[in-house]
């Protein structure tokens, strides 16, 4: 990035301090914000997630219930069996042919016996997978609500804030042509090291403005003759003068 002019310390000091009021209006819409953004994001996830759960349980409740059609049917063939061998059995000359037809009723009774078992776990299948389906909508459509109302506040938020950030962002840039690549290096690598990204402060109270930590004497001095960047000992921020946060 290229300097327009070789600067002095104490301008580059108040380059530095304006740049900070700029972030720190940009923090405030931030904060506004709150954990919206991540809640929005968050319950997305989710929906999605429940969809796709709901998608399989209603792929398992289709399965068991063609599972019910299907035994429902071999019961009725086993039946129309039963009645045709019982037919043959009126007819038959021998008590070999008796007997065999008399196996396949009892094969078909069999059958007719497993299917209504498997019926009745399906049906009880059936209705616990459609109790647990129901509840799920509840959830989801809550969830869906929940969503709609964060995205509206959200939306609020950014309609209201959206042409602000805007101007704040272009003033950010222009306040970064005011200084030194190695400075604006400097203080993005301190602003980040903290959640309030205060990486410039003042000196109030004879402390820092941003870890209260006692500056001494001798180093309020070195801060008020703005001949030399100065950072806090105990947290690395930038301390400037009151002067320069009056310029």
């Amino acid at each position: 990035m290229a300097v327009a002019k070789e600067m002095s310390v104490k301008e580059s000091m108040q380059a530095l301090w304006k740049l900070q009021r700029i972030h720190s209006k940009i923090d405030d819409i931030t904060t506004l914000k709150g954990e919206l953004p991540m809640e929005v994001s968050d319950l997305e996830d989710e929906i999605a997630g429940l969809e796709t759960r709901m998608g399989k349980l209603e792929n398992e409740l289709k399965d068991i219930e063609t599972e019910i059609s299907n035994r429902k049917t071999t019961i009725s063939n086993s039946k129309a069996h039963i009645k045709k061998y019982e037919q043959q059995q009126n007819a038959v000359k021998n008590s070999r042919e008796f007997d065999a037809l008399t196996k396949e009723i009892e094969l078909n009774k069999l059958d007719i016996e497993l299917s209504e078992k498997k019926i009745r776990e399906a049906n009880f299948a059936k209705e616990a997978k459609s109790v647990t389906i129901e509840e799920a909508k509840v959830i989801l459509d809550n969830k869906k609500k929940d969503l709609k109302k964060k995205k509206e506040e959200l939306e609020r938020i950014i309609g209201e804030t959206e042409k602000e950030e805007a101007e704040l962002a272009k003033k950010v840039e222009k306040a970064e042509k005011d200084l030194e690549p190695r400075l604006i290096q400097a203080y993005y690598r301190i602003r980040e090291s903290y959640r309030n990204g205060l990486a410039v402060v003042s000196v109030a109270r004879n402390s820092c403005g941003g870890c209260f930590s006692v500056v001494p004497p001798q180093r309020q001095a070195e801060i008020k003759q703005s001949k030399n960047i100065i950072i806090c000992e105990h947290c690395g921020r930038i301390l400037v003068d009151e002067s320069v946060m009056e310029a």
